[in-house]
């Protein structure tokens, strides 16, 4: 069984911008150990850091209006990224849509049907991103991100903490233990869009990882949807390793219909972390 005790889920005081000093940077080893005494703050103590200052806190019922914000800001991101940028991942796709534009001039013999062809195909890509990419959300957004207490506080083995700078949430990331590996899931990673740059999403990915050595679990898995290549390096700054990748992913809340198969595709990217051997 895994247990913290009150020590153990201290506030973490981080400078986020000292990035030689957060463990999994290509200047230190991937072998994680808890961190040192010094680093953690009690509650009252946490509150009184500069707001200058990043820390690190466990969730609290008051933030769950800005939590849910900076989540479905960071999802709605990925309507345009999957729809355009997205498509170089799936050069079957390509192929496809070019067929279809060159089938398109020999039906209709008009070179401006022909050239409006590519816009109505990246039209439909963006219409069937935004609709399955709404469909996941409201999913989301009625489970675990509905409940945060529910769903990441109260269960033995999981959390949910924000990063705090100015004084305000700029910053999420849960940790869901799992019994059957003893493994926990780095999930709902996310940054607000004004504050990245400064290191946050690295810090809030150290603290998962604190959580699961101080928990005594073996490894640390994530699985990832994103397009951007700034996310995937991200974790493998933390020492993560994919472990494979699928290419026709099925997100929660897909129908999976003809149209949806032609205009949607979304790459799904699962890492791990080996903490210690079983």
């Amino acid at each position: 069984m895994h247990f913290s005790s009150p020590k153990m889920v201290c506030e973490t005081k981080i400078v986020a911008d000292e990035h030689e000093a957060i463990p999994g940077t290509k200047k230190e080893s991937m072998m994680w150990s808890s961190a040192p005494a010094s680093a953690a703050l009690n509650p009252p103590e946490a509150r009184d850091v500069r707001k200058d200052v990043v820390y690190i806190r466990e969730f609290e019922c008051g933030d769950h209006e800005e939590v849910r914000r900076i989540f479905y800001e960071g999802i709605m991101e990925r309507i345009p990224n999957t729809a355009f940028r997205g498509l170089r991942q799936h050069p079957k796709t390509q192929f496809l849509y070019a067929l279809l534009t060159v089938m398109c001039f020999f039906v209709t013999k008009s070179v401006t049907l022909t050239c409006c062809a590519p816009l109505f195909l990246m039209g439909a890509r963006y219409f069937y991103s935004r609709k399955v990419i709404h469909s996941y959300l409201d999913c989301a957004l009625h489970t675990d991100m509905a409940d945060i207490e529910a769903y990441y506080m109260t269960p033995t083995g999981s959390c949910f903490w924000v990063a705090m700078l100015d004084g305000r949430v700029v910053g999420i990331v849960a940790a869901q233990g799992r019994e059957d590996d003893n493994s926990v899931e780095l999930r709902r990673m996310s940054v607000d869009s004004r504050y990245r740059g400064k290191g946050i999403a690295k810090v809030l990915g150290r603290r998962v990882l604190e959580f699961a050595v101080r928990n005594n679990y073996a490894a640390v898995v994530l699985g990832t949807t994103a397009v951007k290549l700034a996310a995937h390096k991200l974790y493998e700054s933390l020492g993560f390793r994919r472990m494979d990748q699928s290419k026709d992913y099925r997100l929660p809340g897909m129908r999976r219909t003809p149209l949806e198969r032609l205009f949607f595709q979304i790459r799904h990217s699962r890492y791990r972390l080996q903490l210690r051997e079983e």
